[in-house]
């Protein structure tokens, strides 16, 4: 492992820094305040080639490695993590999963305006369905139904806390097919939103990444073509097994990004407060607080890398993603919430984003795999 970005690292990191600061900063509070969805900022993002970054060039993709896209996620999430979260699941869940499991006739006709984000001029993304109302981290508890009717399979049932859920084009939907096999009779098929049966329930009204777009998708007798399925009959669960430990990836880089953020805000804020006659930085309270956030926000930085140096190397990353994930995910609740401390009455008002942050740093804790969740995969790897 080099401890030196390239010259091609370093500039996507760039590039996501300015277009965060430039673009997502302005509007963050209100999107927050009213739960808008970020489309400009996401269209922008597909223009740039941030909505397929790991996706190769000859399917519409920016042909980047995972160390690019971590750092990419990272100066993204230090703003706004509900656009960050978007472009977590175009890119980890949903291009991963297309890139490495799905026919060419798949990839043609859907991975490559997933990675470009756009079709016609419209933006173009997708999203990941396996949560359901019973089956959140027993993800084998699947209600949805899939019945083969001989040269199309008929999808029933409801899937609940989708991201892009509404503004999504394309779903990534786990269904059971054959309950008697247990994990080996769920499928993963390529559903369109336009069809008839599909319905985007209510928006979810939620504590933080109040901008991503988060809905229940209901599914009433549609009709799935035979060609719409991923991979062998029964490969849905490894399918979404092995596209979730990519995932980690990008929400391990998400909270990262939230827990940097959070600090920035809180070192800058030391330096300008003054209480008890100098700057709070002076306070060896503060003193301590800042320097026990660098360090875990640098550990969490390390481990994320690593992870994303072992797939970019096709190296089994289900360990290191997992460690990544619950780690800087605990990393931005604790840091997130030091913040707003370290900020005191300001830090509990909006204006000053600490709050949204800490808001925001919650969510990392508990979408794709819990941190109990996390546990029992590191300590399932580790007691081998």
């Amino acid at each position: 492992m080099l401890f030196e970005f390239t010259e091609e690292q370093l500039m996507i990191k760039q590039a996501a820094k300015d277009f965060a600061v430039n673009e997502c900063l302005p509007g963050v509070i209100e999107r927050d305040e009213h739960q808008k969805f970020p489309k400009e900022q996401i269209e922008k993002l597909a223009d740039l080639g941030f909505m397929g970054m790991m996706v190769k060039p000859e399917y519409g993709g920016s042909g980047l490695d995972t160390i690019s896209y971590v750092l990419a996620m990272e100066e993204i999430s230090k703003i706004d993590a509900s656009v960050s979260v978007c472009v977590s699941v175009n890119n980890s869940l949903v291009c991963y999963g297309l890139q490495e499991y799905a026919t060419e006739e798949q990839k043609q006709k859907y991975l490559k305006p997933l990675a470009q984000g756009k079709k016609d001029g419209e933006l173009y993304i997708g999203a990941f369905l396996l949560s359901e109302p019973e089956a959140g981290s027993d993800a084998t508890s699947q209600r949805t139904t899939a019945e083969d009717k001989g040269d199309y399979y008929l999808l029933n049932g409801t899937k609940n806390w989708i991201t892009n859920g509404n503004s999504a084009s394309v779903y990534l939907v786990i269904a059971q097919t054959d309950p008697a096999k247990g994990s080996r009779g769920i499928n993963a098929f390529i559903v369109e939103k336009s069809w008839a049966g599909v319905e985007v329930g209510a928006k979810e009204n939620k504590l933080g990444i109040r901008g991503s777009d988060t809905h229940s998708i209901l599914f009433t007798d549609v009709k799935v073509p035979k060609e719409n399925r991923i991979g062998a009959d029964g490969f849905g669960f490894t399918f979404a097994m092995k596209t979730l430990a990519g995932g980690r990836i990008g929400i391990a880089s998400q909270a990262l990004g939230i827990a940097a953020g959070a600090y920035e805000l809180a070192l800058a804020y030391s330096k300008q407060r003054k209480a008890f006659g100098t700057e709070i930085m002076n306070h060896q309270i503060i003193q301590f607080k800042l320097a026990d956030m660098a360090t875990k926000i640098e550990a969490a930085r390390l481990l994320c890398l690593k992870a994303a140096w072992e797939k970019d190397n096709h190296l089994d990353y289900t360990l290191s993603s997992s460690m990544a994930k619950v780690f800087a995910s605990e990393t931005a609740m604790w840091t997130a919430t030091e913040a707003v401390q370290i900020h005191g009455g300001y830090g509990f008002v909006k204006e000053y984003h600490v709050e949204r942050m800490m808001r925001d740093a919650k969510i990392t804790q508990i979408y794709e795999g819990t941190s109990e969740v996390q546990r029992i995969v590191i300590s399932r790897s580790i007691l081998k």
